[in-house]
């Protein structure tokens, strides 16, 4: 594999063809410089940190869907309770689904330190919350556990993945604010060959995190910094 940059023929008449014999013509030179192109244990692992990414978002997504419903019925759950999808919250979610309860007895379910709350949990929870509301409530909580659950079974799957790197993971977390997920975030973008990069700047480079260096007489230019591989720039 081969960035296509790197074999673009001289601007002209341009076919399938000619754009074949150019490129067999430069590997027959030695003059083609291979991609990155990790290893076939480092790939699946990549496969699975990035579903993850997708699976994290899409819990974001539906938590975000789950919050704006309640706004709409103007239940200030979220402006009481720190973490509207703990233990307590839960429990006012499933109790708000069912519609049997009163705002006193759903601010009862909350549990430890929530409880001192109590009082303006009962406020929060008087809204105008009608039958389809707690259809699209109980639709999205559905759908937010089966995620969750999904996620569980994944993160196990890349624990057993990760076996191999115990060393390297114990090293990259040595770094302030790398934690374990980050650091198999970094393993499965990056490997663990460090070799396959001429320099520190390449990496930092090609993970796009290395702002351009355009100066011309004293004034600086673009500093554009270069897309890189988006999965390990986000993380």
């Amino acid at each position: 594999m081969a960035n296509a940059q790197h074999v673009k023929k001289v601007p002209g008449r341009k076919t399938d063809v000619k754009d074949a014999e150019w490129i067999a013509d430069l590997l027959c030179h030695g003059l083609l410089r291979p991609s990155f192109v990790p290893p076939k244990p480092i790939r699946e692992l990549r496969d699975l940190t990035r579903y993850r990414c997708k699976l994290v978002e899409s819990q974001a997504a539906e938590r975000n869907r789950l919050l704006k419903v309640l706004e709409t019925t103007n239940i200030k759950l979220a402006s009481v309770a720190t973490d509207v999808f703990g233990i307590s919250g839960r429990l006012m979610l499933r109790a708000l689904i069912q519609g049997r309860a009163t705002p006193q007895e759903m601010a009862d379910l909350a549990k430890k330190k929530l409880r001192s709350k109590i009082p303006q949990l009962k406020l929060a929870l008087e809204g105008k919350l009608e039958e389809y509301h707690r259809f699209l409530l109980k639709l999205q909580l559905d759908r937010l556990e089966r995620v969750e659950g999904d996620l569980a079974t994944l993160e196990r799957y890349i624990q057993e993945k990760l076996k191999p790197y115990a060393a390297q993971l114990a090293l990259l977390q040595e770094i302030p604010g790398v934690d374990r997920t980050l650091a198999a975030v970094i393993i499965a973008e990056l490997g663990v060959d460090m070799s396959v990069f001429q320099t520190v700047s390449q990496l930092a480079s090609w993970a796009g995190v290395c702002p351009g260096n355009n100066e011309s007489a004293g004034k600086r230019k673009s500093s554009r910094i270069p897309k890189g591989n988006v999965y390990l720039k986000t993380a």
